[in-house]
Order: structure tokens, then C-alpha cells, then sequence
């Protein structure tokens, strides 16, 4: 937008280096340029200003594809004014002298001139394709056909608009379209995970019965080697039982010989014992056989002195005398 300023009978108009000022006074272009500062009389000045930079037009289409779906095409086109003074001419660009704004608005005439076109375009493209054609494809077509299409258009040459850039962001259906060609995408993806799904159940109950069989068969081992351990230690516990007998009928053996002996020898003792004491008392029989009656008689006084212990009072009668009175006189007499 310009800069104007009033003053006495005179204004002053400054632009911008991206607008180009056509100064027209009484009727006669007085000034053409980009970015020009200039004084003029507003009873007799008419200006223009026409932006020559790049401008950016957004754009979102709605079209119908060869099977009657509908579609959604977003983007945008960057042009620029490329003949100011052929667009001045067809658009009116014209500013007001007091505040140097436009008096109408050229850009959106321009702006609703370039969508119509890009539109017609889009329609004539996409009317020839299905949708899923369109949808396969991207938005590779649809932009080579904008670009195409405005490039060769004839009134925007005439107009002095030349187009920089076409861009598309999107091409897409309506949301039950895309919900029913997205479903059999859905459901391979979905059959797919459940045959993973599947697949790996099946490899767990695999993984699981080579575990079963495996800890079967370490059980199974395990049992065969406590079987054989059992079998193991009763063969060591038979062994040792017979070991301990053996060991235990050899000590019996000892015992019995060894009784045997110390029977023999007791025996032996015994009869020894028994002839000694029978040579005794066969020698004190044969003595006391030679021996008078006094003789015994006194042996057995002094055996019963010897075994009876302390006498309070001995009583010997006469008649115990008599008799041994008689044998001692008579024996003194034979002697």
C-alpha cells in the first residue's frame, strides 16, 4: 500500500519497492515504476498501484471422479504480475490520493480468476479417472495439470499474470468413500495380524509341548536314575548286611572257640582241682584212718574252734569225758 501525504495544494506518494506506480495525470502516464516517490495534484493525478511480487493463492476444490465420488483437492498457486500496465489496463488497481489504499479489490479478481481456472482444470482431470485411479496415483497428475492448464491459458497472458508455482497438498473422498476403500486394506491387515496371531499361538503350544517333553523326559531320567540309585543302595545295603553277618558269624566262630577253650581249660582246671583234692582227702582219709580217736577227735575240736567264733561258756559234761578218759588210760596202759 502507498504513503501518502498531504500538504498544500501538493501531495506526496511513496511506494514500496514490490509495487509498481502508474501516475497518470490528465489522462497522460506522467510516472511508471516500481517503488517510486512522487509529488502530484489530486485535481489532475490518477494513480495505480499493481504488487509485482510473488503472491500465494490457496485453493480447496470440490470434483467428482469418473465413478460419481466425490473428492476434496487442496493446495495453492504463486503467481506474480509480470506485465503491470497490461493488468492496470484489464483491472482497476486505482488508489485513493487521500489514503493511498485501492478503491476496489483487484486482487481477489485476480485471485477468483486463477481458482476458477485451476478448478476447471481439476474437474476436467479428475472426471476422466476412477477413484481409485485418483487416490493411486497422488497428486502428482492433478499438479501437472493445474500447472499445465494455467501455464497455457491465454487470458492470463493477456492479463500479464505469469504462474511461478502449483502446489498440491491433498486429493482426498469423503469420509464414508474412504472408510469403505480403506476396508479391505483393513481386513488383509487384519487377517494378517490374526494369522501372526495364529502362527505364534501355535508356536507357544509347540514351544509348550517341547517343554512338556522335555521336563517329561527329565523326569524320566531323573526316576531311572533314582531307580538306579535305589537298586544302588540296596545292593550296598545287602552287602553291608552280609559283610556284617559274616562279620558278625566270624565273631561267633571267635566267641564259640574262644568258649570252647575257656571251657576246655576250665575242664582241665576242674579235674586237676578235683585229683588234688581227691589226693588230699584220700591222704587225709588214709591219715585219719591211721590216726586214734583222740587224734581226730581233736582235729575236729580245733575245726569247730575255728568256726564257731567267740565261746561265752563252754559246758562239758561228764560223760563227754568218760570216754575219752577211758582211751587215753587205755592207751597209756598198752603203752
Amino acid at each position: 500500500m502507498a504513503d501518502i501525504r498531504t500538504y498544500p495544494f501538493l501531495r506526496h506518494l511513496r511506494a514500496e519497492p514490490t509495487s509498481h506506480v502508474l501516475h497518470f495525470n490528465r489522462g497522460e502516464l506522467a510516472h511508471d515504476g516500481p517503488g517510486l516517490a512522487l509529488w502530484f495534484r489530486p485535481l489532475h493525478a490518477g494513480i495505480a498501484e499493481v504488487p509485482v511480487d510473488d503472491r500465494e493463492l490457496p485453493f480447496l476444490f470440490h470434483a467428482r471422479s469418473a465413478d460419481f465420488q466425490q473428492l476434496t483437492v487442496q493446495g495453492a498457486i504463486q503467481f506474480r504480475v509480470a506485465d503491470p500496465q497490461r493488468l492496470a489496463r484489464r483491472v482497476d488497481f486505482s488508489v485513493d490520493l487521500a489514503t493511498g489504499r485501492w478503491t476496489r479489490a483487484p486482487l481477489e479478481q485476480v485471485g477468483g480468476l486463477l481458482t476458477q481456472l485451476a478448478q476447471q482444470f481439476v474437474i476436467d482431470e479428475l472426471a476422466k479417472l476412477d477413484v481409485r485411479t485418483i487416490l493411486t496415483d497422488g497428486v502428482a497428475p492433478i499438479r501437472a495439470r493445474i500447472t499445465a492448464g494455467l501455464t497455457g491459458e491465454p487470458a492470463l497472458t493477456d492479463l500479464g499474470i505469469e504462474v511461478v508455482a502449483v502446489r498440491v497438498a491433498a486429493v482426498a473422498p469423503t469420509a464414508d468413500v474412504e472408510k469403505a476403500l480403506q476396508q479391505p486394506t483393513r481386513e488383509a491387515i487384519q487377517q494378517r495380524a490374526d494369522q501372526a496371531t495364529y502362527e505364534r499361538r501355535a508356536q507357544a503350544v509347540e514351544s509348550e509341548r517341547a517343554i512338556a517333553e522335555n521336563e517329561l523326559h527329565n523326569r524320566t531320567e531323573l526316576a531311572r536314575r533314582e531307580q538306579a540309585l535305589v537298586a544302588e543302595e540296596g545292593a550296598n545295603a545287602r552287602r553291608r548286611a552280609e559283610e556284617e553277618a559274616a562279620a558278625q558269624l566270624v565273631a561267633a566262630k571267635a566267641e564259640d572257640e574262644r568258649r570252647e577253650l575257656l571251657a576246655e581249660r576250665e575242664a582241665q582246671t576242674t579235674a586237676v582241682v578235683e585229683r588234688a583234692r581227691l589226693d588230699v582227702e584220700r591222704e587225709r582219709a588214709q591219715i585219719q584212718a591211721e590216726a586214734g580217736p583222740e587224734v581226730l577227735l581233736a582235729l575236729a575240736l580245733q575245726q569247730l574252734a575255728r568256726n564257731i567264733g567267740e565261746v561265752d561258756h563252754l559246758t562239758i559234761t561228764p560223760d563227754m569225758l568218760n570216754g575219752l578218759l577211758t582211751r587215753v588210760n587205755g592207751g597209756g596202759g598198752q603203752g
